[in-house]
């Protein structure tokens, strides 16, 4: 193996230890949590994080788009189950525990919603939820009422339990369970009220949901 080729691999290497800390990290610290710490926690000198990630905004990007990345993974098995009834609760499924397991994602999001507020590739998925809503409904298992924003509304519902930390995660399935039996078509269902939100509203809503943080000070201090 020639130097180079094992210079770019310890560089691929560096960088996937680097942001698997970094969400350790921006879980336990947030996500002005220091990047000498996560040098620390890489076993990697600051140069190397810097080389990477030249701005902590850097960082919090490649975050994001990772996690975009992870959704579109997400999507064969959720779309090509058997029934929409079985996509309705994989989607639930599987981007709850998602959420669930990543609690430094709302933080990132809001923090993309700042660097870049015109990039939006999460609202890519809005007509493949909705496919898969009008698929259940057709055939009479999802409530009629129910919309693609409801269940992405419930998605972040079920995924905050990882506030709670990790003890919690064995058990939040039981509150899956509850809100999977709400969304089950039946005689006696009681209406929902009002209109569903819309997608891009939901998008702008969810980026900007929670406590904010300060980005005051000294620019030096972010990196």
């Amino acid at each position: 193996m020639t130097s180079s080729a094992s210079s770019r691999r310890d560089a691929r290497r560096n960088h996937e230890r680097l942001l698997a800390e970094a969400r350790i990290l921006f879980a336990e610290r947030g996500i002005e949590a220091p990047l000498d710490e996560l040098a620390t926690r890489a076993q990697v000198g600051a140069g190397t994080v810097y080389r990477h990630f030249p701005t902590r905004d850097a960082l919090v990007r490649e975050l994001y788009d990772t996690g975009v990345a992870e959704l579109h993974d997400f999507a064969p098995e959720i779309l090509g189950a058997e029934t929409g009834w079985r996509s309705v609760e994989l989607y639930l499924e599987r981007l709850a525990a998602w959420v669930a397991e990543s609690p430094y994602l709302p933080a990132v999001m809001r923090r993309m919603a700042e660097i870049d507020p015109g990039y939006k590739p999460g609202t890519e998925f809005a007509e493949p939820i909705e496919r898969l809503v009008s698929r259940a409904q057709a055939e009479g298992t999802l409530r009629p009422d129910v919309t693609g924003v409801d269940l992405s509304v419930l998605v972040d519902m079920l995924g905050s339990v990882g506030q709670y930390g990790g003890a919690y995660l064995p058990f939040w399935r039981r509150q899956l369970t509850i809100v999977l039996d709400g969304l089950r078509a039946r005689p006696d269902v009681t209406p929902l009220p009002g209109v569903g939100l819309g997608f891009d509203a939901f998008h702008d809503m969810s980026h900007a949901k929670g406590p904010r943080t300060s980005r005051q000070g000294p620019r030096r201090a972010r990196h």
